[in-house]
């Protein structure tokens, strides 16, 4: 892997990062530790046990090894036939044993990208101790709100912060339609008008991609993510990451990413590509709904009844703004529709008290 020349020390003098103590003592090691968001809640976490290890960065995850980045570049973990790698995200910080590189423990993450899939308990992990989330989607027929509006409780139940990018606006008479459709999601939410293959986009993305800053994308297969990948990560060639069209007939594409993996970007930090995600079915994400839907759950307050359903209620807030035109009325209805698959999909607690299980709704 090649690293950004911002990464030496003659660029970054000034400390950046926690203190990391022994082995990793040297101003190198320790501004590359920085680059990839080492911080006090990560050095918070060491103890005396801890000593002999250095922290290291999941750089990709498959079903039976994880890799590290490292100075040297990917780095194959040793690990126990007991680790289950599911339990692993890219971007998760872990402390290993420089003899061997071994893996010994995964340190609490800062924030983490996941969801419930379809007919099963447990949680996808999509990556770990991500700053910022570039929801991607292109200027075209691929452009859906009700997507985007998951996409974006995700995000703020992650307590990441959300970007939309709308990629191929080249290719759009009316590209300032669907930006003006974007911002209107979620209030003072970033949306950024691009062209993938262009440096201007690394440029528009700047202040997200910076010293010691990680990104992760998310979006539908052809939107553009790995084109952008290769943009901010100014990769080329073979270590290009690969790309593939989409159907003109209905904007859709085929998979070109199948795992994910994090790349350093040219401007300092990291970004985490991911497959393509057509489908989110929302779970777990509460207040992240509340927040992109933050103009319904404040007129709320102002309902007659406290269990107001903003239905048929009288002296009911949110369906006077509806009647009024200052709520749009398919707004609220995408509202309820993320609340109900949510409250369906999110296990509830149950059993006598001091004996709680989780159960799913049916």
């Amino acid at each position: 892997m090649r690293y950004p020349a911002i990464w030496t020390t003659e660029k970054h003098s000034e400390p950046r990062a926690a203190p990391l103590g022994e082995p990793l003592t040297t101003d190198r090691e320790a501004n590359f530790q920085a680059s990839l968001g080492w911080s006090a809640f990560f050095a918070d976490q060491l103890d005396e046990a801890d000593g002999d290890l250095v922290p290291r960065r999941i750089a990709e995850v498959h079903r039976s090894r994880l890799s590290v980045t490292s100075l040297e570049g990917i780095v194959r973990l040793g690990i126990s036939h007991q680790v289950n790698t599911s339990e692993y995200a890219v971007g998760d910080w872990v402390m290993v044993d420089p003899d061997g590189d071994r893996l010994m423990r995964r340190l609490e993450r800062r924030t983490l990208l996941q969801r419930r899939t379809e007919g099963r308990q447990t949680h996808q992990l999509g990556a770990a101790n991500v700053d910022t989330l570039l929801i991607v989607t292109s200027c075209n027929a691929d452009f859906n709100v009700a997507r985007l509006e998951r996409y974006m409780a995700l995000a703020n139940q992650a307590d990441t912060t959300p970007v939309i990018v709308l990629t191929k606006a080249d290719m759009a008479p009316d590209a300032a339609d669907y930006e003006a459709q974007a911002k209107a999601l979620q209030r003072d939410l970033p949306v950024i008008v691009l062209n993938a293959k262009t440096h201007d986009a690394a440029q528009a993305l700047a202040p997200w991609c910076g010293f010691g800053q990680t990104l992760a994308l998310i979006g539908s297969s052809g939107v553009g993510k790995s084109t952008l990948v290769n943009t901010l990560a100014g990769l080329s060639g073979e270590s290009s990451q690969e790309t593939g069209d989409i159907r003109e007939r209905d904007a859709k594409g085929r998979h070109t990413t199948t795992a994910r993996s994090l790349h350093a970007m040219e401007g300092g930090g990291w970004v985490i590509d991911t497959p393509g995600m057509r489908t989110l079915h929302v779970s777990d994400v509460a207040e992240g709904i509340d927040q992109v839907f933050s103009e319904i759950t404040e007129l709320a307050e102002h309902c007659r009844f406290r269990d107001c359903t903003h239905a048929h209620e009288p002296g009911c807030a949110v369906q006077a703004a509806v009647k009024a035109g200052t709520l749009p009325a398919e707004r609220l209805a995408r509202w309820r529709v993320l609340l109900d698959e949510n409250d369906k999909n999110t296990p509830k607690l149950t059993g006598p008290r001091g004996n709680k299980v989780f159960q799913k709704k049916r």
